[in-house]
């Protein structure tokens, strides 16, 4: 059997045009959208924004932008963005009325 080549990690991870996409995250704001791109990109997930005006037929009813990831990273993307999203726990932040001395 011949080797299989050394491919760099971006070379396996370049996608497939026949790859299922999945919405993982739609936002009115492109702002937003841009920082959970971001936070998928630095998690070494592949995402695509694209603006939801574009897919009427297929997402009807969508403004904004949404984020489109592989079906494989789906889960992965949503717990990402959903622990993203929750308020700061009790003492990761000093109240205002706390003193400090």
């Amino acid at each position: 059997m011949a080797a299989q080549p050394d491919l760099t990690s971006k070379e396996r991870r370049r996608p497939d045009p026949n790859e299922k996409l999945v919405k993982v995250f739609d936002s009115e704001e492109e702002s937003e959208a841009m920082v959970v791109k971001g936070l998928l990109d630095s998690a070494g997930i592949e995402n695509d924004l694209t603006s939801a005006s574009l897919l009427q037929e297929t997402f009807p009813g969508l403004g904004g932008m949404i984020i489109l990831a592989r079906e494989e990273d789906a889960a992965k993307a949503r717990k990402l963005i959903e622990e993203y999203r929750q308020p700061a726990r009790d003492g990761d932040e000093v109240e205002d009325d706390e003193t400090v001395g």
